[in-house]
């Protein structure tokens, strides 16, 4: 059972191999296709298979807003020709439009996608096309996957805080059922993120100072919008760790697992008040919120995590993460790493992920077709 609000998360397992960084052998499990870029033109294909990789015409280096499909066969992306979002195979195959004029375009569903403007409008439409179903997303800024909450910032003053609400019931003189408070948002204090099966939105948030430093430590919670529950913590870092930063200054870079069972994240110790300059080695950790259990992985570290560090890719089966991580004391530049969340063993499947829109990271992860 997970840990009520304020009590001590299950115990903490560290999974430390000792074997470093590992070279890849004639075959990787669970194989499938990575996207990523090896330079500033475009996406590019890592076929884990086949050890080979190779660029996607017609695209451009792409951020979060390529989004993955349910079933790991499809992204979407903006065509570089037209700059009509489509999607695709994971091999660049099978391009399809999808939204002639978007901001981003998520798969609310399986079959329904959630199309964000310019005008920071959005709305509902299946995939196939049709009737459009706009939705009340006034100061929302992610919206539940299959549901009808959002997490909205308000301003007040010079102070933002956040809040899960209705979307449907907003407007209501009442919000009594159709609003949770989630305390105030601070940068480098609001990694977020809903789960794909749009049970959990999980967020870190501001837990105890140290009285020493300065420092403000993080904790993850969760909450259950859609079942009335009231916000849950899920972890006790600071009886671990002592103060320490979730993730970077990215708002929403919390990386939950395609079945929704794990919460993967970075736990960067903090030795000062400000988390942007007291920051010590950053390290992959991953919640299992069946059992409550907390795991670190040991056999890479790194300093390079401000403003935001690797972004953490999951595998379509739940069981590896890809990452971009430049390993200190060699000379090939950022590698194309996977983690075996199991055994803690960390693979370089390919060199020379070049930097592009903040840092070297991964796409997705998806299945070849």
């Amino acid at each position: 059972m997970m840990p009520k609000a304020g009590q001590a998360a299950a115990q903490l397992l560290q999974v430390c191999p000792g074997t470093g960084v590992q070279t890849r052998g004639a075959a990787y499990e669970p194989g499938g296709i990575i996207l990523t870029s090896f330079d500033s033109a475009s996406m590019w294909v890592y076929n884990i298979d086949s050890n080979r990789r190779y660029p996607l015409p017609e695209t451009r280096p792409c951020g979060t807003n390529c989004r993955l499909s349910r079933d790991s066969r499809w992204i979407t992306y903006v065509d570089s020709t037209t700059d009509v979002y489509a999607k695709m195979r994971l091999d660049g195959t099978q391009r399809t439009p999808l939204i002639p004029y978007a901001a981003d375009v998520e798969w609310w569903s399986a079959d329904t996608l959630l199309v964000w403007t310019p005008t920071k409008d959005a709305y509902l439409q299946p995939e196939t096309g049709g009737d459009r179903e706009y939705l009340n997303v006034e100061s929302v800024i992610s919206v539940q996957p299959g549901g009808r909450w959002g997490l909205v910032v308000d301003q007040a003053d010079d102070t933002f805080t956040r809040a899960i609400l209705n979307l449907d019931t907003r407007d209501a003189e009442s919000r009594v059922g159709g609003y949770v408070e989630l305390g105030e948002a601070k940068p480098y204090y609001e990694a977020a993120a809903w789960s794909p099966n749009g049970q959990w939105f999980g967020y870190a948030a501001p837990g105890v100072t140290d009285a020493a430093t300065g420092a403000v430590g993080s904790e993850i919670f969760a909450v259950q919008p859609s079942a009335g529950s009231e916000p849950v913590q899920w972890t006790d870092l600071n009886s671990q760790y002592g103060a320490v930063r979730i993730n970077g200054r990215s708002g929403g870079d919390l990386s939950w697992s395609p079945d929704s069972r794990y919460l993967a994240f970075w736990v960067i110790p903090l030795n000062g008040a400000d988390p942007e300059t007291n920051a010590g080695e950053g390290q992959i950790h991953v919640l299992d919120i069946a059992n409550g259990t907390l795991r670190s992985y040991c056999d890479f570290k790194t300093m390079e995590h401000t403003p935001s560090p690797a972004r953490l890719i999951w595998s379509p089966d739940s069981t590896h993460l890809a990452l971009g991580g430049n390993v200190p004391g060699d000379d090939k530049g950022y590698l194309l790493l996977a983690l075996n969340i199991e055994t803690g063993v960390f693979t370089a499947l390919s060199e020379g992920i070049f930097p592009t829109l903040g840092g070297a990271n991964p796409i997705a992860w998806g299945l070849a077709p």
